[in-house]
């Protein structure tokens, strides 16, 4: 019986996953922010950060586009977006 093989651990940062996104992504407007941090806590892939007071973007090159964000903001202040064709 084999287990995982892992190559390298800590690599999963060289795996970018953005490419795997079906179209949307999620657009921080960061007018209504309360820094919950809600989105921080959900995303499955640990992109988002805060860029300043109140103020949160992702990285696009991991995030897959889930939309968990979007659903747990309590201000609606995260949409989902069509992806631009030269954005990844």
């Amino acid at each position: 019986m084999f287990g995982p093989l892992v190559s390298k651990p800590g690599s999963s940062r060289n795996n970018k996953t953005g490419s795997w996104r079906a179209g949307l992504k999620p657009k921080f407007l960061r007018k209504n922010c309360i820094a919950c941090k809600m989105c921080l806590l959900v995303c499955p892939e640990d992109c988002i950060r805060g860029e300043g007071k109140n103020t949160y973007d992702c990285d696009y090159a991991y995030c897959k586009g889930c939309g968990g964000c979007v659903k747990v903001c309590p201000k609606a202040d995260i949409v989902m977006v069509k992806e631009e064709e030269n954005s990844k």
